[in-house]
């Protein structure tokens, strides 16, 4: 007897992927407008609006504002912290002074090329309801912990003078956090090569003195 035509589940298939790409769609768009607009700025219509669905559609994938903004905010965690891991697994058995500054490179081309929203969304310190404080606590630990291990194994190593791993961190966060605002997408390519390499010394000098005697990265202007 003939088997019966197996097209259901392939078919079933087609519509899983073509939802999760809508539903990543969505949550990118998310994250674009909090990055524009930041938490009270970002509304549902206006997500429907730009991905060009109904805004009763976003209730087939998401309960409710909260829920899409916290998958925005996931998303751009585990796009970051990806980015940095891969950067990690290409320098693996190198110095920690090499991979900081791998860290450090990658940190600073996210923030101000890859996925420069990430910048925006996470200076919106003051605009996030109580509810999300864990949420944006779990994601800046979560991101810590791959420059922390790096510094740790640094001190232990003896590589690195810094004599306390949580100022350390806190001071190298500082500076990335502000290279954004030196490296604009205005500047031409060369100029913003140059700045990103001397954020990534002055920022590793602070743990290290093989960066001794460069310059902290200027305003960028020209």
């Amino acid at each position: 007897m003939p088997s019966e035509p197996r097209t259901a589940p392939r078919a079933s298939g087609r519509v899983a992927r073509r939802r999760d790409r809508r539903k990543a769609e969505i949550v990118r768009t998310a994250a674009l407008l909090l990055s524009e607009r930041g938490y009270q700025g970002t509304s549902l219509e206006e997500v429907a609006e730009r991905t060009d669905i109904a805004k009763a559609t976003l209730y087939h994938y998401f309960s409710g504002k909260d829920e899409l903004v916290a998958a925005a905010l996931e998303a751009l965690t585990v796009l970051v912290n990806d980015h940095l891991e891969r950067e990690l697994d290409r320098v693996a058995g190198e110095s920690a002074d090499d991979r900081i500054r791998v860290l450090i490179r990658e940190q600073v081309r996210i923030l101000t090329d890859t996925a420069p929203e990430v910048a925006t969304v996470f200076s919106w310190p003051n605009t996030w309801p109580g509810s999300f404080e864990p949420v944006i606590k779990d994601s800046r630990r979560r991101h810590d912990a791959i420059f922390r291990r790096v510094v740790e194994a640094g001190i232990a190593a003896g590589e690195f003078d810094c004599p306390d791993a949580d100022v350390a961190l806190q001071c190298l966060h500082g500076v990335l956090n502000q290279s954004s605002l030196w490296i604009r997408p205005s500047l031409p390519p060369e100029r913003r090569a140059e700045l990103r390499e001397l954020v990534v010394e002055t920022a590793a000098r602070m743990l290290s003195s093989r960066g001794a005697g460069v310059s902290p990265p200027s305003s960028g202007r020209r």
